[in-house]
């Protein structure tokens, strides 16, 4: 065999453990935890955060580009309630029923949930998403108002919200998910962010990673809920809320940082 077989040889044997390195230290595109919260990664890009300026659409302007520098895990659905009892052991929400998001818990109530669970798993990364991570992975990759489009005679099909959910929650899951494989990102809970809310924001944030005002008299919560109308289930939307409140609609999904 010649000088030149054998540097072929070599160079295919290190591609090879190369390829295999690689797919070895790469995060896993979906997983579950210990308690059954099950993730999906959300991979780093960008996209255009807010909406066009418009009576109706407050509080989103003006549309800006926002750049996720960092993959991050981000929960497939809601946390539930079974979740929510086997990390607190109590159920808080004003209907009891494992399968369906917990509710009736404040800012303060879900940071305490992360406490608890980072401690369970002896690590510090599991968190609230920021607003931007949430918006960017709620819109999977569109720029209309929902992510199957700008029709909101279409949401009962995807969500639970006033118009479909006969005035309460429903299991995680049950209607289709976004491009990404998230479920209920419109509708069902409103879901606690990190970020606290201010109405001049997007006029000043940074383009990557941001991470909201330093401080603030109210959290963001996103997503709209069973209670709310098809307005609040956009992608865009923002609401206030201060972080004591308790509603029985809101709730959160989980985050989970890779490092």
């Amino acid at each position: 065999m010649n000088g030149k077989v054998w540097i072929a040889l070599l160079l295919a044997v290190f591609c090879t453990l190369c390829s295999a390195t690689t797919a070895a230290t790469a995060p896993a595109a979906r997983f579950t935890n210990g308690i059954g919260i099950e993730f999906v990664l959300i991979q780093a890009g960008s996209f255009t955060m807010g909406s066009p300026q418009n009576a109706e659409e407050r509080n989103e302007t003006p549309p800006h580009k926002v750049s996720i520098s960092k993959p991050f895990y981000l929960g497939k659905y809601e946390v539930t309630q079974e979740q929510w009892l086997a990390v607190m052991g109590s159920n808080p929400s004003r209907l009891k029923e494992p399968n369906h998001p917990v509710d009736s818990v404040s800012w303060h109530d879900a940071q305490e949930f992360i406490k608890r669970l980072n401690a369970k798993e002896k690590h510090k990364r599991y968190r609230l998403p920021t607003e931007a991570e949430w918006e960017y992975a709620a819109r999977a990759g569109t720029t209309t108002a929902y992510f199957f489009g700008d029709d909101s005679s279409a949401l009962s099909r995807y969500a639970w919200y006033f118009g479909s959910s006969d005035g309460t929650s429903h299991p995680v899951g049950q209607k289709p998910p976004n491009a990404w494989g998230l479920h209920d990102v419109h509708g069902n809970v409103f879901e606690w962010t990190q970020d606290w809310f201010s109405g001049k924001y997007y006029a000043e944030s940074p383009e990557t990673d941001p991470q909201g005002p330093s401080s603030g008299a109210g959290r963001v919560a996103r997503g709209g809920s069973w209670s709310y109308n098809a307005e609040s289930a956009r992608s865009a939307y923002r609401e206030f809320l201060v972080p004591d409140a308790r509603g029985g609609d809101v709730g959160f999904r989980l985050a989970l940082s890779l490092e």
